[in-house]
């Protein structure tokens, strides 16, 4: 049956978000309607109501939640009612050459659900009876939502779920950067340019990875901080600092292994490439604008066998790593608990929207009731 519930939607690009009451419809053949128990507020979230991610409104944000089965369509034999489930904001349908090969995260199936559920429809609608699209076919910050199978994960019911719902993308990305796309080794040295909830979870992704030195850049304080608590052993506020690549290399005595850009620009990037010794590995994380360049001196990559790479997802295999993400997290090796800075009502969207653009958060968590 359709389900009434309240979504926070982006209408207009550039304006605040706003909380409307939507129909959620029942889920069809191999779909699952799920309640929401939490959903993060992702700067991705935030660069879908900006235009940096180009989906088009009206939208029902939202790619980061976890929540509890109370529907499922025709066909489904993967979850029953009031099984616990993760979103996966990348669509991963088990078959193309990608899934099979053990990089789900760039399955082919995932650019048919950008905005919409695999098969190009949606199953939200709002008062008047119009269409809405959904962040990465999840549309999850609203109390129900329904889900292609393909989009989630089934979970146990030892953690609580605004803790799970995190690992839908901030730890997932992060420390999926460090460890699955990277391979940081032992002992290593580590830079992580960007302190915010990506960030932190590349940090502790390179701490459990075991890395020896680990610099936080940011130019906040407060953020460089609470680096400290989720592993990072030195910082660097960048803020006046004329020539960052500079001070990185003496403070990394030489440079470092791996560099991890998890802000989102070109002009970043080629910090972290040029702070790299000889052999290291780049990593873009943070999503850059369609429009956002970088710049490196080609030579390097032949001399120096230096390597410039991304990482989507944390290259996730989401039905593998999330359950081992909430593993470490169970057995205190992983920080969950710290991440969240603050929780708001679903009515509080707007500023919770106004305190992640401010920098105010390292995450922010809409907890549904």
């Amino acid at each position: 049956m359709n389900q009434k519930a309240r979504a926070v939607i982006c209408r207009m690009l550039n304006e605040p978000v706003v909380v409307e009451e939507i129909v959620v419809e029942a889920p069809r053949r191999n779909e699952v309607m799920i309640k929401l128990a939490a959903c993060g507020v992702c700067h991705s979230d935030l660069s879908a109501t900006n235009g940096t991610i180009p989906f088009p409104p009206p939208l029902v944000l939202g790619h980061e939640g976890a929540g509890t089965v109370v529907q499922v369509g025709e066909g489904v034999t993967e979850f029953a009612l009031g099984d616990a489930a993760i979103s996966s904001f990348v669509s991963m349908c088990g078959k193309c050459r990608y899934c099979v090969t053990g990089r789900p995260q760039l399955c082919d199936q995932a650019a048919k659900a950008l905005y919409t559920l695999p098969d190009g429809s949606v199953r939200t609608r709002d008062v008047a009876g119009q269409p809405l699209n959904v962040f990465s076919g999840c549309g999850v910050m609203a109390e129900y939502a329904t889900l292609h199978v393909d989009n989630l994960v089934r979970i146990g019911h030892d953690v609580p779920l605004d803790r799970c719902a995190l690992v839908g993308c901030g730890v997932m990305t992060g420390v999926g950067a460090a460890c699955n796309t990277a391979h940081v080794e032992p002992g290593s040295v580590a830079i992580v340019f960007g302190a915010g909830g990506v960030g932190l979870n590349a940090i502790q992704g390179c701490a459990l990875s075991g890395a020896a030195m680990i610099v936080a850049v940011d130019t906040s304080d407060a953020k460089l901080e609470l680096a400290r608590v989720f592993g990072a052993t030195h910082t660097l506020n960048v803020t006046g600092e004329e020539n960052v690549v500079r001070a990185l290399r003496r403070i990394t005595d030489g440079g470092a292994d791996y560099a991890f850009e998890c802000v989102g620009y070109g002009a970043v990037l080629a910090q972290a490439y040029g702070a790299l010794r000889k052999g290291g590995t780049a990593v873009m994380v943070g999503v850059a604008g369609t429009k956002d360049t970088t710049t490196i001196r080609t030579s390097t990559l032949t001399f120096e066998e230096k390597t410039l790479t991304g990482s989507y997802f944390g290259s996730a295999r989401p039905r593998e790593d999330f359950p081992r993400l909430l593993s470490l997290y169970k057995a205190g090796r992983l920080k969950l608990d710290e991440l969240i800075t603050q929780r708001y009502r679903i009515d509080e969207a707007p500023q919770a929207f106004a305190d992640l653009a401010s920098g105010r958060n390292a995450r922010g968590v809409i907890v549904f009731d």
